[in-house]
């Protein structure tokens, strides 16, 4: 059974730091694009940042640009989320996601899921 499971979450001031890491079986390393989405309360879930199976391609929302980076380490299929200068309307479940589509930026189109961990920054 496949699995992506995300770790790393917490509580944070605005402007702080978090890592957020997330572990996948080797298949799904090797194979699929991946990518980091988030919800908040009463909000759907949307689309943060994605990177190619290759690791060469990566996309990121608007809103997250210059301050979040997503990275991949194939020697520990291992995908990571730098999230910096972090503000309270970031606070949400981050979840990890893989699928075929290099770049897609629906849920719709990954077709793994980790659980979520809570990100949550204070004013």
């Amino acid at each position: 059974q496949e699995q992506l499971v995300e770790s790393g979450g917490g509580l944070v001031q605005a402007g702080g730091s978090l890592r957020l890491s997330c572990a996948a079986s080797r298949r799904i390393f090797s194979d699929y694009a991946m990518g980091w989405f988030r919800q908040a309360p009463g909000k759907e879930r949307e689309f943060v940042t994605g990177i190619s199976s290759t690791g060469l391609s990566k996309y990121y929302a608007d809103s997250v640009k210059g301050r979040f980076t997503i990275s991949r380490d194939r020697a520990k299929n291992m995908l990571y989320l730098q999230m910096n200068s972090l503000k309270p309307e970031d606070t949400a479940v981050f979840y990890c996601a893989a699928g075929h589509t290099n770049g897609a930026r629906m849920p719709s189109n990954y077709d793994y899921w980790g659980q979520g961990t809570q990100v949550s920054v204070s004013s």
